[in-house]
């Protein structure tokens, strides 16, 4: 007779994401009755660093939920990037101001020549 926990083993393969429920409900639940990581890798049929990832996780949090990224928000999205890389493509002898205005008018991003510098940089063009 096989058991809720080698049910689920065997429909969830190694390379599937954990959801909140199987990461909260499951390996918690585990870990609180005194299972081994170990064991409950071997139970659930994922990795161990899996597990005790999601145990430290645990631990100081109380949550397994993932959690917003720290920092400040990147000011230029990845699609703002590749605008600018495109026009600093099309045009290499622009200067950083008029990039900015350029950028500006065609699609409305609102942009300082010290941020189009820094971006640049960063992609390895200089001005």
């Amino acid at each position: 007779m096989q058991t809720a926990s080698t049910n689920i083993c065997e429909r969830m393969g190694r390379s599937q994401e954990l959801n909140d429920s199987k990461r909260g409900g499951t390996v918690i639940g585990c870990h609180l009755c005194n299972k081994s990581i170990r064991d409950i890798s071997w139970l659930l049929n994922i990795p161990q660093s899996t597990v005790s990832g999601i145990i430290t996780k645990w631990k100081p949090l109380g949550t397994t939920a993932t959690q917003p990224p720290s920092g400040r928000p990147r000011k230029m999205t990845e699609g703002g990037q590749r605008m600018l890389k495109r026009t600093v493509c099309r045009s290499r002898q622009l200067s950083s101001e008029s990039i900015a205005k350029d950028l500006q008018t065609s699609c409305g991003l609102q942009i300082s020549t010290t941020t189009v510098c820094r971006e640049l940089h960063g992609m390895h063009f200089h001005s």
